[in-house]
């Protein structure tokens, strides 16, 4: 065992504590809109944390630690390639504002408004198969991170069975009491409480760190690094592989493009109490991965320090001797940085840091569980019934569905074998669904000419590379490249031409015709797939418009705007901005909104200009590596003084947060009717109450006792 019996009590205190919360939350959930969305109550400050922390998974922490041990600081500058997007992202409420205003609660079923029933049922298998592929390995590396880190034996005492398959049952087991316990209500709040105390928790680490580790010593370390590969300047990083500017510049566009496609925590697009709150959620979003993104920058920096500082040598022979032990190079890759912190941090330190890894990935788990069985339920069975289940078969469905998704990805973590890095897994298998559903989300949200035939067909294009790419990607080795040299040589060596023609032109990119591996990583596919859906969508609802004179979709029904307006989803006589207003503060915004934005603004553009300037200064001008590790030094310091004071404000607007959304569960009259099933191209909900009769016989004007899930069944 790596820990002392403090770091245990840390842990263990800090699970308690939430299962606890968790429980609290059930007599909340009584409808099915409560279980899959929060009823639409939540506000901006709960979103806002709740959100990041589902994103924050364990696994998204190795990742992030793969990323910066292998790019250090230079990864950083790149990152902030995304800063002028994420502020228009933010500031208009791309995707977000219009997707809340549709009223779905799942992307899908808005598909089937916007597009046909059909699609809705495609959409939804291909988003499911995408997910669950890509959530595969969640429960492998944040087992595995718990078993190298807190240094357990590989067979669990006295039992004899492995400790990697029982971890991740137990982890599993967590997961699914907490979205049985309330849902979409307990993932939410219980991912507040998690991130909360995980931004206090970065804040200990990071004094730590800078306790532990001179600057000026940190800085010599890292000057070693072999040239071309610097961890200090980005302008003298080409030979980094895989984290360079290309997946940077594709991660930008990405951004974009999939905004609020994927699934992972769809549970979150649709909670927000109104369209404006979703917007302002995204706003305050801008500050609040900044401790975490700094800590999860330095610990992976110290631990490449400690195994490259001499005096620390003794250190470094006892981490590759324990790496040395697992028989996989891409998993000892993995577990680098894990192995090497728990030999760095101090007592209580390691056991905080063990506690953040559990907290990320129980509120990862449970998002995502949440988000996989609901859209299998939603999505994929729903459409096809001509009425509603009653509740109580609604709830148990999917509690069914969220164990089936469990249960995959154990099988899946147990036989998959992992041979790149987890972003570029996460690009790869998100392409399956991302690649197309880009294409399909933005023109349905914000063009009227967009056509059902094209967005089947943008969709497909991600299905065939994503698959095709993951296939490429396993079985290029063994298969793939020696079918290539001996069955088919020409296309081999046409192959080669071409693709190592472009390389060896094009610096930062390292396509490579050869057995080590498949030349495109799952960044690069990802790229070709939005580059070849976007035109198939466009060029195909161009034809169906002007060739076939298909008529224009109702975007003003869709959004529930002008005649279809909502009581209360807007403030009264507001006109909703459209176009490049979209980015202004509109009339929804009050006094308070409008300081949070401006501000925003202000501390974004600033940034900007500090990277377009240094960018525009090192393409052409020399700098030297101490010159950088001063801007380092500045750029630390004050992302954690404004982390600080974000920490501090977003607890207590998100405990106000959460007292508005009991306050609102409490007195809210459910409709029951509002269960995700569209009927005439429109919600079942927005039915006129008369003709919805029919349709819903089966669902109960008042909750049974018996049928909600915070009663005994």
């Amino acid at each position: 065992m790596n820990l002392h019996w403090i770091d245990w009590v840390i842990v263990f205190g800090m699970l308690t504590f939430v299962v606890g919360v968790a429980i609290s939350t059930k007599k909340h959930t009584q409808s099915v809109a409560d279980f899959l969305a929060a009823n639409r109550c939540a506000g901006r400050y709960l979103l806002c944390i709740a959100e990041g922390m589902s994103g924050l998974g364990a696994i998204s922490v190795v990742a992030f630690f793969e990323r910066f041990y292998a790019a250090g600081f230079t990864a950083a500058w790149w990152d902030m390639l995304l800063w002028p997007v994420g502020l228009v992202v933010a500031l208009s409420g791309w995707v977000s504002y219009r997707y809340r205003e549709t009223r779905a609660m799942t992307l899908a079923q808005f598909f089937e408004i916007r597009y046909s029933k059909r699609f809705r049922v495609y959409a939804g298998i291909v988003a499911w198969v995408s997910g669950v592929i890509n959530m595969g390995i969640f429960p492998a590396v944040g087992a595995r991170f718990f078993i190298y880190f807190c240094g357990l034996p590989e067979t669990v005492p006295g039992l004899g069975i492995s400790t990697f398959a029982t971890l991740m049952v137990l982890l599993l087991a967590v997961s699914i009491l907490f979205v049985f316990l309330g849902g979409q209500i307990a993932v939410m709040i219980t991912d507040f409480i998690q991130g909360m105390f995980t931004n206090v928790a970065f804040l200990i680490i990071l004094i730590v760190i800078f306790w532990m580790f001179d600057w000026s010593e940190m800085i010599a370390t890292l000057k070693t690094a072999p040239e071309n590969a610097s961890r200090i300047h980005p302008f003298n990083a080409s030979a980094v592989k895989g984290f360079n500017f290309w997946f940077f510049l594709i991660q930008a566009v990405a951004t974009v493009y999939g905004w609020r496609a994927w699934q992972g925590s769809q549970g979150y697009f649709c909670s927000a109490k109104s369209a404006h709150e979703a917007k302002m959620a995204g706003i305050l979003g801008a500050w609040r991965l900044m401790v975490q993104m700094l800590v999860l920058m330095l610990l992976p920096i110290g631990a490449w320090v400690m195994m490259h500082h001499p005096d620390k040598a003794y250190l470094a022979d006892q981490v590759r001797h324990t790496l040395s032990t697992i028989g996989n190079e891409q998993i000892q890759e993995q577990m680098t940085v894990p192995v090497a912190l728990v030999k760095m941090l101090p007592m209580g330190v390691a056991g905080m840091l063990c506690a953040v890894m559990l907290a990320a990935f129980i509120s990862t788990h449970d998002t995502y569980l949440h988000s996989w069985g609901s859209i299998f339920v939603q999505d994929v069975i729903l459409p096809f019934r001509k009425k509603p289940f009653t509740p109580k078969q609604h709830f148990w469905l999917l509690r069914a569905s969220v164990v089936l998704v469990a249960v995959i990805i154990f099988f899946f973590s147990l036989l998959f074998r992992q041979n790149d890095f987890i972003m570029m897994f996460f690009a790869l298998s998100g392409t399956i669904y991302l690649g197309g559903a880009g294409s399909v989300i933005i023109g349905g949200l914000y063009w009227k000419r967009g056509t059902t035939m094209g967005a089947w067909l943008a969709l497909s294009v991600g299905v065939v590379l994503g698959l095709g790419g993951l296939f490429l990607n396993q079985g290029w080795r063994g298969t793939v490249y020696p079918w290539l040299v001996n069955r088919v040589p020409w296309l081999h060596d046409a192959l080669k031409t071409v693709v190592e023609g472009i390389s060896n032109n094009v610096p930062g990119i390292h396509w490579k015709i050869g057995p080590e591996g498949f030349p495109f990583d799952g960044q690069w596919i990802y790229a070709f797939a939005i580059v070849m859906a976007v035109g198939i969508y466009v060029t195909t609802s161009l034809l169906g418009s002007y060739v076939f004179k298909k008529p224009d979709f109702d975007m003003d029904r869709l959004l529930h705007r002008g005649r279809y307006a909502r009581k209360g989803e807007h403030a009264d006589n507001v006109e909703i901005p459209s176009g490049w207003r979209a980015v202004l503060p509109s009339k929804e915004f009050t006094f308070w909104d409008k300081i949070i934005y401006h501000a925003n603004l202000i501390w974004t553009l600033l940034w900007i200009l500090v990277f377009l300037t240094g960018t525009v200064y090192g393409l052409f001008f020399k700098t030297t590596d101490d010159g950088w590790a001063k801007f380092w030094r500045v750029y630390v310091i004050i992302t954690v003084s404004v982390g600080a004071g974000t920490t501090i404000w977003y607890f207590f607007g998100g405990i106000h947060d959460i007292k508005d959304l009991y306050s609102r569960l409490r007195t809210l009259k459910r409709d029951y009717r509002d269960v995700g099933m569209v009927v005439h191209g429109h919600d079942l909900s927005e039915e006129p109450e008369a003709g919805a009769i029919p349709l819903v016989v089966d669902v109960p004007t008042a909750p049974p006792p018996d049928e909600s899930p915070g009663a005994p069944v």
